[in-house]
């Protein structure tokens, strides 16, 4: 049986303040929820406060192009956004971390606006398949018959890198690129700007590997979380309902406090809400886990909602 060693509580030295706020503001690293739901779209009254689009994130820093963490269905509503703020007139370009290849991290590509026009532009990072490089497989389901057109007849440009576990530089962020144990080829990514560090891992199943013991973390995760600001983590589960999905690629909202907590992150944020789970389910769930007895090594935990931000500002240390 394996198990994690002590936690983590590196940066000491670093502050950074981390206040949430409805989307316009901008600190020095500004994440950005577009789209905060697991499995499938979900919508109606029951819904309207966390939303019921799929992951997609966006971070952005003053004079950097923005990063976009998963396709999901929220990137459709972010690239309206997009077109009517005026963003795209002079020409758009994005780099988009993609942890993996199931529909709702990726079903939202051809409904990105900014890509119906030339002079626009996405860096797509993603997984290495077993199958063909990057593109070749993701081509396979974008296009007939599963979809009516191919991303060769977009009018943007998309380019595909295929990418393992990595440590890379794009703009003046630094990337970490690590497997995460899910169904399939996944990623998870450690993203450190203007001295902010933002970890995601929207899709965490420890029921994946059999051996592992339910509250071991592996090495390549704790590597991503290190004293991050912020861990944007999978919470998709009750620990009843991981009894009986234990091989469905999540995890429960108890086991996101503890990795967040054994990595000495500061802010968690419990994302890929389960499509079943309404607005007061999720309230109950974010109660529940402040109340852990892990929570109290953490700064906060929120839920993620869709249409909301988390403002993270470099302080001065005396």
């Amino acid at each position: 049986m394996r198990r994690q060693g002590g936690s983590r509580r590196r940066n000491a030295d670093r502050r950074v303040a981390v206040t949430s706020f409805p989307v316009g503001d901008v600190g020095n690293l500004s994440v950005r929820f577009h789209g905060v739901r697991g499995s499938t779209p979900c919508e109606g009254p029951r819904f309207e406060r966390f939303g019921g689009h799929t992951s997609c994130v966006e971070l952005t820093t003053p004079g950097e192009e923005p990063l976009v963490l998963d396709l999901g269905t929220g990137v459709k509503s972010f690239g309206e956004q997009l077109v009517s703020e005026g963003s795209c007139n002079g020409g758009y370009h994005a780099n988009v971390l993609l942890t993996h290849l199931h529909w709702d991290h990726v079903q939202g590509l051809p409904f990105f606006e900014p890509l119906f026009s030339g002079g626009q532009g996405l860096d797509i990072y993603g997984p290495v398949q077993p199958e063909g490089h990057l593109e070749e497989v993701f081509s396979r389901f974008m296009g007939p018959p599963f979809f009516p057109i191919t991303i060769q007849e977009l009018a943007a440009a998309v380019t595909f890198h295929d990418t393992t576990d990595d440590d890379f530089a794009i703009g003046g962020a630094k990337v970490r690129s690590r497997g995460v144990r899910h169904n399939g080829p996944t990623l998870g990514f450690r993203i450190e700007q203007s001295g902010c560090v933002v970890a995601y891992i929207p899709d965490h199943g420890p029921g994946c590997s059999p051996d592992d013991a339910d509250d071991y973390i592996p090495t390549a995760v704790l590597e991503l979380c290190d004293g991050a600001d912020v861990v944007i983590h999978d919470a998709q589960y009750t620990r009843g309902e991981f009894e009986t999905r234990r091989t469905w690629g999540h995890c429960t909202v108890d086991y996101a406090v503890h990795v967040a907590a054994e990595a000495g992150a500061r802010t968690l944020a419990l994302f890929h809400h389960d499509p079943y789970h309404d607005d007061p389910t999720v309230d109950t769930l974010l109660r529940y886990t402040q109340d852990l007895r892990e929570a109290g090594r953490l700064s906060d935990i929120l839920a993620a909602s869709e249409g909301t931000a988390l403002e993270l500002t470099r302080e001065t240390v005396a």
